[in-house]
């Protein structure tokens, strides 16, 4: 399935979404977004080569909006969050004296901050990494929720110079994860209520200058 560039107003946007698991009938309805594949790596290659292949043709969006699930073990279940922040918990390179989180040799924060904020969306910190989180992992995790791909759009996104709105909903966290249903059970609610956080944030962008 191909993606295709929405508009909001005057503005461009390019829909990313990690697995078609997450792409239910209500969001099917709305948006046609790029599939990325599952993980960190898989969403850097493919979100790089396809605005890669739009800045060629000088047609780069004016924002990149990720859509999937989260697990978490505080937030509420089926919920929508914005990620504010998203950390890189698979980075650690604190044996040769760099803090936690952050990449050596590169001026950035462990936390690397996501912009723009919408006014009537929970606002909630992201963690990425390939492990799926469950049960006790969480314990070694600062920030509420968890995915695996949101940090490589970022850093993606900011390779040029264009703004990430990351929306996650809960899919899973309460309990420990004990196979796939655990994780789809809930994608059917989520994708509903992910296609009505698409509807306000397009009215947004067409009302307001974020």
């Amino acid at each position: 399935m191909s993606y295709k560039i929405k508009t909001a107003g005057p503005h461009t946007l390019l829909y990313v979404m990690a697995a078609d698991a997450e792409y239910g009938p209500h969001l099917q309805k709305s948006i046609s977004p790029l599939f990325t594949g599952v993980g960190p790596v898989e969403a850097a290659i493919a979100l790089t080569r396809t605005l890669g292949d739009l800045e060629a043709k000088s047609a780069l969006p004016d924002f990149v909006i990720s859509l999937g699930s989260a697990g978490s073990r505080e937030l509420t279940q089926t919920h929508i969050y914005q990620a504010s922040h998203v950390s890189y918990r698979d980075m650690d390179a604190s044996l040769l004296g760099f803090e936690k989180g952050t990449t050596p040799f590169l001026d950035l924060s462990a936390e690397l901050e996501l912009f723009p904020l919408l006014p009537a969306t929970q606002k909630a910190t992201l963690s990425t990494g390939a492990k799926v989180i469950s049960g006790s992992d969480y314990n070694n995790i600062d920030a509420q929720m968890v995915d695996m791909e949101t940090f490589a759009l970022k850093r993606t996104c900011q390779t040029f110079d264009l703004p990430l709105i990351a929306l996650r909903g809960i899919s899973d966290g309460k309990h420990a994860l004990t196979g796939l249903l655990s994780w789809t059970q809930y994608l059917h609610i989520i994708d509903e209520k992910l296609a009505v956080a698409v509807s306000q944030l397009e009215k947004t962008l067409k009302n307001t200058q974020l």
